[in-house]
């Protein structure tokens, strides 16, 4: 089983519960319908990683997101992870109505920074994604469609969230492909107070 890191201890969630669609400027840069209840799909355990890596066959694109770990059916724990994506083959699942799975499911296609205690009210909650010295991606609670308390409530009336499993919020407009080299900077924050920050480098 593949873990994250809260604190000194090591998680290992059963699942990954992320967010499609949850920014309105993420909807329209891919040209997508705006939603009347949260776009939800499962990544699992095998997905978990803590590097990022290119794809040499097809392009994976990155999507910068806040996390959130569930303990007792509560939000306890907050970081920065990464939501990849095989956009091309996504765009062909999805112009034949099929499952996203292949396309978002596959190995290491979740990358988390290590997890700090929720110590401040979610809704002070904001991410940024730096790329290469480069504000690529921002966003953050007030920006949601489907906030997080919201989405545990929709979530819990048809799939039980174990244990640390974990809550991907969605991404916000900025998303692009991963290359070798580049260099990522995640950073987590309750208004202007930074939470957390973690360095990523494509392999």
């Amino acid at each position: 089983m593949n873990f994250v890191t809260f604190e000194s201890r090591r998680i290992y969630p059963s699942k990954i519960v992320c967010v499609g669609r949850n920014y309105a400027e993420h909807i329209a840069e891919l040209n997508n319908a705006m939603p009347d209840e949260p776009v939800l799909f499962v990544k699992p355990n095998s997905a978990i990683a803590d590097a990022l890596y290119a794809n040499d066959d097809s392009p994976v694109h990155y999507e910068g997101e806040i996390v959130c770990l569930v303990e007792q059916a509560a939000i306890v724990a907050l970081a920065f992870g990464f939501d990849l994506t095989k956009r091309d083959l996504q765009t062909e699942l999805k112009s034949r109505g099929l499952p996203w799975e292949r396309a978002k499911a596959f190995d290491r296609s979740a990358v988390f920074s290590r997890f700090v205690d929720l110590t401040v009210p979610l809704s002070s909650v904001r991410m940024e994604l730096w790329l290469n010295d480069a504000l690529v991606q921002s966003g953050g609670y007030e920006a949601m469609l489907f906030k997080p308390d919201y989405l545990l409530e929709d979530i819990n009336r048809f799939m039980t969230l174990a244990d640390g499993d974990l809550l991907m919020t969605g991404t916000p407009k900025g998303v692009g492909p991963l290359i070798r080299g580049d260099r990522f900077l995640g950073k987590l924050f309750s208004k202007d107070t930074l939470l957390l920050e973690q360095q990523w480098i494509v392999q």
